[in-house]
């Protein structure tokens, strides 16, 4: 028994708020600093400085170093020692919070890697991103991390930030019921009691940047706080019980969010009811001083964070730090701040189960639970859901009796490019570069032209070597590529690869080889995209900005050329945004989008092609044909993009329409669907009903297939601009050939409910469009509800999205 198992708050029958108040009354000013600080190991494997740096505990501890982890007895024995100091070093055993990314999978030797945000959010699979959320907590929880930094649950409208794909695209109903999903499936708990907390990130509007820069100053008008970005938050905190957050790196406003207390108290504690522990991005604290400059002093910074509501500043003290402690033992910064955020993390810890567990598990009790025998299974399926056809003239799928398929593109060969930013081997990866662009973390030389191998007429490194395959194999043991993967599985087939082309530049030294292998071949297949991931060796990531959205001049030119053969073409996109190219549109037969699909891409992207699997992903974001564009997407207001009004100008750009390249939902399938009959529950409503919309999908082609329904709502008029339609729920149908399916959905009047003139949540008299369809542009079925009455709401307690 330990010797702290007797004091008050070790009684588990007490509530963690309770328990983590009567620990505060024992804690000195030295112990209290320790729990709002956090320790950042840059080697695991080495003896620790921890004691000499923390002599009385810690809050938490970055985990971030397992990426370079050879096995899990070295993460384990890590845990084990640092855990150990941390309770030595505290007068009452205070167990340390570890913490670890999770946004595409634990950052562990053999945990499964998952497709990014962006791809996962285009499979529509709500129980698919739960069980996602599972196994990343359970894989985490086997090393002893409660803390997961995930979900992210950024609503993201401009493809030039490097960061969208980690997102769930540009909706915010999408956002949220994946969002939910993924949290409750994390904040699961181990047979021991071991229990994950989800840090939602990044509250709030952070891609809503000036230029799509990252960390830029964010002009995000109120309402669309509130509706659009606060909304997966919102609705993870209400239907989740989500219990982190950690704020953006950027101002809104004039405010930087971790300073912030209009959004960290204000809004996001009182408004919108959240009730956990939040967390400052690495580094963000020290910036309000740095990089913002709103606090003329370190100490400065951390008091205003206090001020503004974190709890706990990430990575390493900054704000947090020596100076501050003084302030506060000689009274010049007012104590309750700091117990406040004491109380939180304490209450966090005793939730988690750490003073009960806090250890890692046992390495035979840790390998029983860390991997289970539909993990893999999993990560196919969520691969090979994300994989969206955006055109085909028929030449998908392949035929197997083809004579000569002529592979081009340096994607084909490495299955490095299947893993993109925040997967495990793409942060071990960052490593090898020789720039780090990883916020609160960023090296730099001072002229990143320097670097030797650059792609020509770039600054992207070149990431090809030995070095790199090396690592890929070691955390991937016998992954294939796609180039191998089409050889095992059309053995009757001539499969040629040429590299063509790099991830970026205007390098056209390949294209003359590739234009004669392509024109002895049946079938041509472009790997096209860039390369996201993290680093110098990036062309897209955490830092990674751009602003050019479309291929490369290297891609493009070369799709021109060989559309001169009149061969079949098809494309294979890979990257952190969506694929647009005039080329590709006027070329290519067919065009599969890919993302990222991590450890399932070959098999994922070869069941599409070959037909093995029909594709069932769906954009969850518009396609603009250019940076000049942006920001477009599909629920703009009245009178915006597409819907601008004929007397107020021209209906499109004099150089492009205003219409997107491919529109948010869009997605092609093998096979064709039947909507009809669509009934409404109830035509005339009030604020507090709930209707059931339903209707009959038939599969009216000849193989099987996945449709999504979509169910969109349009507000006729309102007493505010409202988008002209807005999407409320969605459902995957797996169909045989000639099968119905009878679709419901559960809609809760509230979810019309808009922040109104006077700032609060409102459902609003008047009708209401029900619209369902194939896409936000393929609307086969429409139906309207009247409310009667209108009626003041608790945002907190809306709809979010059908049942």
């Amino acid at each position: 028994m330990s010797k702290h198992a007797t004091n008050p708050w070790m009684d588990e029958r007490l509530p963690a708020i309770e328990r983590a108040e009567l620990l505060l009354r024992e804690l000195n000013l030295d112990e209290k600093m320790a729990q709002v600080s956090c320790y950042f190991p840059t080697d695991i494997t080495q003896t620790t400085d921890f004691a000499e740096r923390f002599p009385h505990g810690i809050g938490e501890v970055s985990t971030l170093e397992t990426r370079s982890a050879l096995t899990l007895d070295e993460v384990t024995a890590f845990q084990r020692r640092v855990q150990t100091e941390a309770m030595d070093g505290s007068r009452h055993g205070i167990p340390a919070i570890f913490h670890m990314e999770g946004l595409c999978g634990a950052y562990l030797p053999g945990a499964t890697s998952f497709p990014s945000g962006l791809g996962r959010a285009a499979s529509w699979n709500v129980d698919l991103e739960g069980r996602v959320g599972q196994i990343v907590g359970r894989q985490e929880r086997a090393l002893g991390i409660t803390h997961t930094l995930a979900p992210v649950l950024d609503v993201s409208r401009d493809p030039r930030m490097g960061r969208q794909g980690e997102t769930y695209g540009e909706d915010a109903t999408l956002a949220a019921a994946l969002g939910v999903a993924f949290t409750s499936g994390l904040q699961s708990e181990d047979s021991d009691g071991r229990r994950t907390e989800a840090v939602a990130k990044h509250f709030v509007g952070s891609h809503h940047t000036e230029g799509g820069i990252h960390g830029a100053h964010c002009n995000v008008p109120d309402r669309l706080l509130v509706e659009l970005y606060g909304k997966p938050f919102q609705a993870a905190i209400t239907l989740a019980g989500l219990r982190g957050v950690m704020p953006s790196y950027n101002s809104v406003g004039g405010e930087p969010v971790s300073a912030s207390a209009r959004l960290l108290t204000t809004l996001l504690r009182e408004k919108m009811g959240f009730d956990g522990l939040v967390v400052s991005d690495y580094g963000a604290v020290g910036n309000l001083h740095g990089v913002q400059r709103v606090a003329e002093s370190l100490a400065h910074a951390g008091l205003a964070a206090l001020r503004a509501g974190m709890d706990v500043e990430l990575h390493v003290p900054q704000g947090l730090g020596p100076d501050l402690q003084n302030w506060f033992a000689e009274g010049h910064a007012d104590m309750a701040l700091l117990d406040r955020a004491v109380r939180q993390v304490l209450a966090a810890k005793f939730r988690m189960g750490l003073f009960e567990h806090p250890f890692a598990p046992d390495p035979a009790d840790r390998d029983s639970s860390f991997r289970s025998a539909t993990d893999a299974a999993v990560a196919v399926q969520s691969a090979r859901e994300s994989l969206v056809l955006l055109r085909n003239d028929g030449v998908l799928p392949l035929q197997q009796d083809l004579r000569k398929i002529a592979v081009i593109g340096c994607h084909a060969v490495s299955a490095r490019f299947f893993f993109g930013g925040y997967t495990h081997y793409s942060m071990a990866e960052g490593k090898l570069a020789a720039n780090s662009s990883m916020a609160g973390l960023a090296t730099r030389s001072d002229d990143i032209q320097t670097i030797t191998n650059n792609i020509p007429g770039t600054t992207i490194e070149a990431s090809e070597g030995p070095a790199f395959e090396e690592l890929l194999q070691r955390q991937q043991p016998g992954i294939r590529c796609l180039l191998d993967e089409l050889r095992r599985r059309m053995p009757d087939t001539e499969v040629s690869w040429t590299y063509g082309y790099p991830v970026a530049g205007n390098d056209d030294s390949g294209h003359e080889e590739a234009v004669a292998l392509a024109a002895d071949a049946d079938v041509v297949i472009l790997t096209l995209g860039g390369k996201h991931g993290t680093a110098s060796i990036a062309s897209m990531g955490e830092g990674i900005d751009a602003t050019n959205i479309n291929l490369p001049p290297c891609q493009d030119d070369l799709i021109v050329k060989l559309g001169r053969l009149g061969k079949p073409m098809i494309g294979v996109h890979l990257d952190g945004r969506p694929v647009s190219s005039d080329a590709a549109d006027n070329y290519l037969s067919a065009l599969l989008e890919a993302w990222s699909p991590a450890e399932a891409g070959a098999e994922a992207i070869v069941d599409i092609l070959t037909g093995a699997h029909g594709p069932s992903g769906r954009l969850p974001v518009s396609v603009a044909r250019n940076a000049g564009q942006v920001p477009v997407y599909y629920n703009h207001p009245h009178g915006s993009a597409w819907h601008q009004g004929d007397s107020i100008g021209f209906p499109d750009y004099v150089d492009a329409p205003h219409t997107p390249r491919y529109f948010f939902g869009h997605g092609l399938s093998y096979t064709t669907f039947d909507y009809a009959g669509l009934t409404i529950s109830k035509r005339e409503v009030e604020a507090v009903d709930t209707v059931k919309i339903s209707l009959t999908v038939t599969n009216t082609g000849e193989r099987p297939g996945t449709e999504v329904v979509q169910l969109y709502l349009s507000d006729r008029f309102a007493s505010v601009s409202r988008p002209v339609l807005e999407l409320a729920g969605f459902r995957r149908v797996d169909l045989e050939p000639g099968e119905k399916a009878r679709v419901d959905f559960h809609l809760d009047i509230s979810q019309v409910a808009f922040v109104d003139a006077d700032m609060r949540w409102r459902v609003e008299a008047g009708e209401v469009e029900v619209l369902v369809g194939a896409s936000s542009h393929d609307v086969r079925l429409a139906g309207t509800v009247s409310i009667i009455s209108g009626a003041l709401i608790d945002g907190r307690t809306r709809g979010f999205y059908a049942r």
